[in-house]
């Protein structure tokens, strides 16, 4: 099982309907169209230095997370990750997803605040909890040369599982629709890439 069907089937899907108030299939699918997002929001503020820097504080803070009951995901602290992941932009990305797959920006909306807090609790478990997140922030950017290539191997860098992730993620997408993700992977690429400083 690839990283990114790990993190979609550690989703409590019918819990969180039933927290949205929503049907499950409409919640299966918003997922699907929301999980991408925040996973390239993420990649792409972690190739920024100052980005990189505060992801590798946020996955700290999240490494005791248990992302599989929902009691625990704290919908505040999910608010300021997705403001932190996409900015100014956080209206034009909720747009483009409500447009994606009918499921409306309103279920988006809900969504994003309880799933940011597990993706970061997915990803810090995959970092080897708080203890081994110290070269977090080095194989996030790339490293620095040989320093890199010796903290990798074991499990690779915070850097490897966002690109596992969202090749995962964008993978599944694909398939399902041409263009992938609608033009999302295109919108974050320019938000977050380039015009977030």
């Amino acid at each position: 099982m690839g990283q990114y069907d790990e993190l979609l089937s550690a989703i409590p899907v019918s819990q969180l309907a039933q927290q949205v108030g929503a049907d499950e299939a409409s919640v299966s699918q918003a997922v699907q169209q929301v999980l991408p997002a925040l996973v390239g929001g993420l990649s792409a503020n972690a190739q920024r230095p100052e980005g990189a820097a505060s992801l590798t504080n946020a996955l700290s803070d999240h490494a005791e997370t248990d992302f599989g009951d929902l009691s625990n995901v704290n919908v505040d602290d999910g608010s300021k990750i997705v403001g932190h992941i996409f900015g100014d932009q956080q209206e034009a990305v909720v747009s483009q997803l409500g447009g994606l797959g009918g499921s409306g920006g309103g279920l988006i909306q809900k969504l994003l605040p309880i799933l940011a807090p597990i993706v970061l609790g997915f990803l810090a478990k995959k970092m080897g909890g708080a203890g081994g997140l110290g070269g977090a922030l080095t194989d996030a950017l790339g490293g620095g040369g040989s320093t890199s290539a010796s903290a990798a191997p074991a499990g690779g860098g915070v850097g490897d599982i966002l690109g596992d992730l969202l090749g995962g993620a964008l993978g599944g997408q694909a398939g399902g629709q041409a263009g992938g993700l609608g033009g999302l992977d295109d919108l974050l690429g320019g938000l977050l890439g380039g015009g977030k400083q």
